[in-house]
């Protein structure tokens, strides 16, 4: 390059754990060409026009660990790859998507750069690194940069492709429980867990919520005759065809009444407290707008509380205010909403904001309330006078604590008689701190699918961090959602391990998943049969509910170009360092380096899980201090120093002695049966994992002995019977 640039020369997604993180992340190969030569320090103004545009940059700590810290790198003199990577965590920051890791690292090519970041979303973090790019260039040329621009269009982006906040807090949840997640659409259905143990959510309806159950709350007036069957106070009402029998219904029940769709939502097309012939008549044909059937009910005087049920239990609830304006003499009704209400920051269209935009497209029904008064929406009301634009909705003012036990009791049993195992609870009252029938009040509505936002984020109160009860909801009693997973990378052999360990799951009478440079197997049937060692191929796996334990290849290629397919391991096997060509587009040119990227393995096994070495290979050997759980040790001979200390120490190890498999441990050895003759480091390695996961001797040894005519064809009858777990 004969000018200041810089070159992206190629990106690729790392969607598992790498040999950066463990989380998904953004890999670039940059070419800073002149710009090698001139550090930030050496390029007039750069320092104050960056730190002018991103103020938030003061808050990355950098390498001096403290606030300003990168600020002082790049007062003090940085490179460009360097600055590309703070620069693209800020503007995901500024766009609502917070990341904290990133690194940039020199390669063997002089000016070429790695640059990693952390990414949420992948099409987000590219969006943010390219204009990361520009704003770099733009301050070092000196030229404008519209930061604000950039950031809204980032933050547009995430909107549309990321998780919604109602989905994201359950599943920010389960990572803090250590439960893997798995996004399944681009929409809002995640998988909790792996394979059988998996469970489903989608916003607020999990994989529990009975499809009955959800057609029962639809039909208000049905949910209404349940509840009334088992005691519950509920408003009495009549389901009308037409305008005249919502007042023939009016007169029967007695006003004031309240007339509503049968299927509302948000407050949408819901009028209250109708006391005349012309007010029902209007309201009809409002209700008739939004919804399949118009219902008319007595009205119950109070607030509309939003209750938020969980597995039987009461953990949120939210109170609704009506909105009102002020006169002021000189402005319009629609004026005074936009200047007194819609001014409100809590106040927007994006599913983040705790309140709602109050429009007449969006509330039609404004319109009514309004000529209950007199007025229409041009009209300007005198000074002082309050004007009520929307009596119902807002639900965001925390009342949790309010609640009194009664009526949490009651409304946990609307939720039940329902059937739904989450439930937003809609009562009308004046009191929430006192019993209903004590105050005349009633449960309104049960519905399924309810929206957290309102619990995450009131407007007023105590946000309430109601992922959590439905994480434990769903994985009660510590459960993990995950299933036993054997990961295997290496230089050697590393495809046959993969098979005979699976082998011996299928032995040991579990429904086993394998994806491996032969294929992608279930219950040794082959699904694939081209290789499949990779990320799209494992989550394949992860992915099928059959599926009770897992066995993975993951060559150092694969950890390289995609990460590893599952987030962590019980069992992770490292066979042999030997540094090839696979890795070299990588930059990856020596055994040192690639012991880096083989040691991500070692890194994701979880600390009740174990790390199995081959203590024949000291490179191989050395990564046991990188293992969060136990070290099993495989050796040929059992000879090497590394082996017998470990033995010593009171660890486990597998070795061959006089051409058998010995089990060695604290409390004695256990002799298998003959090893086949080759590859022996390959069945010595499968053993050792097979007993880190809890396997028995004998079906370890009868695993070996049946594993070479499994290839040949899958002998079911091996297979041990099921017994309880």
């Amino acid at each position: 390059m004969s000018q200041r640039d810089i070159q992206i020369l190629a990106m690729r997604s790392l969607r598992g754990p790498n040999i950066w993180t463990y989380r998904p992340a953004l890999e670039v190969l940059i070419d800073i060409g002149i710009l090698e030569d001139s550090p930030s320090n050496t390029l007039p103004g750069f320092y104050e026009r960056l730190s002018a545009w991103l103020p938030g940059l003061i808050e990355h700590r950098c390498s001096y660990g403290e606030r300003g810290g990168f600020l002082r790198r790049v007062e003090e003199g940085t490179w460009p790859g360097h600055i590309l990577e703070h620069v693209t965590l800020e503007l995901q920051t500024m766009a609502g998507q917070k990341t904290g890791f990133g690194k940039a690292r020199s390669t063997s090519r002089r000016g070429v750069y790695k640059v990693v970041v952390r990414s949420r979303q992948e099409e987000v973090t590219r969006a943010a690194l390219l204009a990361a790019r520009e704003l770099i260039l733009a301050a070092i040329e000196d030229k404008p940069f519209d930061v604000a621009a950039h950031v809204a269009q980032i933050t547009e982006l995430a909107d549309s492709l990321c998780l919604g906040p109602s989905t994201n807090c359950i599943v920010e949840a389960a990572s803090e429980r250590g439960i893997p997640s798995i996004r399944l659409t681009k929409g809002n259905l995640v998988q909790l867990g792996y394979g059988a143990r998996q469970r489903r959510v989608w916003t607020a309806e999990t994989d529990q919520t009975c499809a009955i159950a959800e057609s029962i709350a639809s039909d208000k007036d049905l949910t209404k005759s349940l509840l009334a069957s088992c005691g519950v106070p509920v408003p009495e009402g009549q389901i009308v065809a037409n305008a005249d029998e919502a007042w023939e219904a009016a007169e029967d029940i007695g006003v004031p009444v309240v007339v509503k769709p049968s299927d509302a939502n948000h407050g949408r097309g819901v009028s209250l407290n109708l006391t005349t012939r012309e007010e029902v008549v209007a309201a009809f044909a409002l209700a008739e707008q939004e919804g399949s059937e118009v219902i008319v009910e007595r009205f119950i005087r109070g607030d509309e509380h939003r209750l938020l049920v969980v597995g039987g239990k009461v953990v949120a609830a939210a109170r609704g205010e009506a909105a009102w304006v002020t006169g002021d003499g000189q402005s319009s009704v629609l004026a005074l909403i936009d200047s007194q209400l819609n001014s409100d920051p809590r106040r927007g269209e994006a599913e983040e904001f705790p309140l709602s935009k109050i429009t007449l497209q969006e509330f039609p029904g404004i319109v009514l309330q309004l000529q209950r008064q007199g007025l229409t929406p041009e009209s300007v009301p005198e000074v002082g006078r309050r004007v009520l634009v929307q009596p119902n909705g807002n639900m965001a003012f925390d009342v949790t604590d309010e609640v009194h036990p009664e009526v949490a009791a009651r409304v946990s049993l609307a939720a039940r008689i329902v059937g739904l195992d989450i439930a937003g609870v809609d009562l009308v009252a004046e009191d929430i701190s006192r019993p209903l029938e004590a105050q005349g009040a009633a449960i309104v509505e049960v519905n399924a699918g309810p929206g957290l936002l309102m619990h995450l984020q009131p407007a007023v109160g105590k946000p309430r961090q109601v992922g959590v009860p439905i994480v434990d909801h769903l994985f009660p009693d510590g459960e993990s959602g995950r299933i036993p997973l054997l990961g295997v990378s290496g230089s050697e052999h590393t495809t046959r391990v993969a098979r005979l360990l699976a082998w011996l799951l299928h032995i040991d009478g579990r429904h086993a998943g394998l994806a491996c440079r032969d294929g992608l197997f279930l219950d040794q049937r082959s699904v694939e049969s081209r290789d499949c060692a990779n990320w799209e191929a494992g989550q394949r796996v992860l992915l099928n509910r059959n599926v009770e334990a897992a066995v993975f290849e993951t060559p150092a290629a694969s950890i390289l170009a995609e990460g590893l397919p599952y987030d962590r391991c019980d069992v992770g096997v490292v066979t042999s360092l030997r540094h090839d060509d696979s890795v070299l587009p990588y930059d990856i040119l020596d055994n040192e380096q690639l012991a880096g990227v083989l040691r991500t393995q070692v890194d994701v096994v979880l600390a009740q899980g174990a790390a199995v070495l081959n203590a024949d290979d000291p490179a191989v050997a050395a990564m046991a201090e990188y293992c969060d759980g136990e070290v099993l040790f495989y050796s040929e001979n059992g000879a090497a120093e590394v082996f017998t200390a470990h033995l010593a120490a009171g660890g486990r190890g597998v070795f061959l002695r006089e051409g058998r498999i010995v089990l060695a441990s604290a409390e004695g050895e256990r002799v298998l049966g003959s090893a086949p003759t080759q590859p022996l480091a390959a069945t010595l390695a499968a053993s050792a994992a097979a007993w880190a996961l809890g396997m028995s001797p004998d079906v370890i040894n009868t695993g070996i002995d049946s594993f070479e005519s499994s290839l040949a064809k899958p002998i079911e009858s091996v297979r041990r019977k099921r017994t309880a777990r």
